[in-house]
């Protein structure tokens, strides 16, 4: 098997990043696997000693089959970072695994990335592999497919890559009826963060890819145990806070995920399961959540609390 190259997007935080690749190299794999190290310029100048510090490191780095390294020399920011460098990689390789600095990597990462992008790379009906499982209690499937899409270590092909829509407007009339869906039963809030893109208010990525994805009813490959967690919900990373921190706290499978034969539709028994995993985790009461949700509704209609 050819392993796909892995996209690695870093900026100041050299212990995440040191984190991030050290976990890496425990997978087999990494040595015959191509590296991408991404890093961001500075977005000002506190940020200036941490982005120095973190491309000291990244040029220690060894262990893998070739290692890139690309520095910005302005600060383009996570999104338009990460757009680029995927598009760049998976314009030359066809696929790519992309890894962000604040993720600890499962033994098994790269195995169950690298088999599934090979089991299911002529399969339009599957868009992208995906690393992360909620801490969510009992057995899951071995594998399973869900239209809800995670970015937490996560891998896809360029014919799935390139249904990505950049502007959230149309996305956003898409969704109109299938909101609820979308933010898997209202326990999590794409749709409204995906609303605070349109104006202006937060940049990401990872809304306008699961809303683009979403809506050609493209399904993520998942394992049944998580191969992979986040470090950054400490309080350093872009988007974290206490919320996040309980909600996806994980630990990584110590054995290898088999991508055995499944059939390729959503299993809606395990969406049941992400939807009450993360229903459970709103504050409170039925009664209090449904206020806390019309209260995010007002604000994003007034544009603020769009963090």
């Amino acid at each position: 098997m050819t392993y796909a190259p892995i996209a690695l997007f870093t900026y100041n935080r050299a212990d995440h990043t040191r984190k991030a690749v050290e976990s890496l190299l425990q997978n087999a794999e990494a040595k015959d696997s191509d590296l991408f190290i991404f890093s961001d310029g500075a977005k000002n100048e506190k940020a200036i000693k941490g982005v120095e510090d973190n491309r000291k490191y990244i040029h220690t780095v060894t262990g893998f089959k070739t290692i890139t390294i690309i520095e910005r020399e302005k600060n383009w920011g996570l999104a338009n970072s990460l757009i680029a460098g995927i598009t760049d990689v998976i314009n030359k390789y066809g696929r790519v695994i992309v890894v962000e600095d604040d993720l600890i990597l499962s033994p098994y990462f790269l195995k169950f990335m690298n088999d599934g992008l090979e089991k299911y790379k002529d399969d339009d009906r599957v868009g992208t592999i995906t690393g992360f499982v909620p801490p969510i209690e009992g057995k899951l499937p071995e594998t399973f497919f869900l239209t809800y899409f995670q970015c937490w270590g996560w891998a896809t092909w360029k014919r799935a890559w390139d249904l990505l829509e950049t502007d959230a407007r149309p996305l956003l009339k898409g969704l109109r009826f299938k909101r609820k869906k979308f933010d898997v039963g209202g326990g999590v809030c794409n749709y409204g963060n995906l609303y605070c893109q349109k104006v202006g208010l937060v940049d990401s990525w990872y809304l306008r890819y699961y809303a683009s994805l979403f809506l050609k009813g493209k399904l993520s490959l998942y394992p049944g145990r998580s191969v992979a967690t986040n470090e950054g919900l400490d309080g350093s990373g872009t988007h974290c806070g206490a919320e996040l921190k309980r909600s996806f706290e994980a630990h990584n499978s110590q054995t290898p995920i088999k991508v055995n034969d499944v059939e390729v539709i959503e299993d809606l028994q395990v969406f049941r399961i992400f939807k009450k995993y993360f229903l459970s985790k709103q504050s409170g009461s039925f009664i209090k959540a449904a206020y806390y949700q019309f209260k995010s509704f007002v604000r994003r209609l007034l544009y603020i609390d769009c963090k």
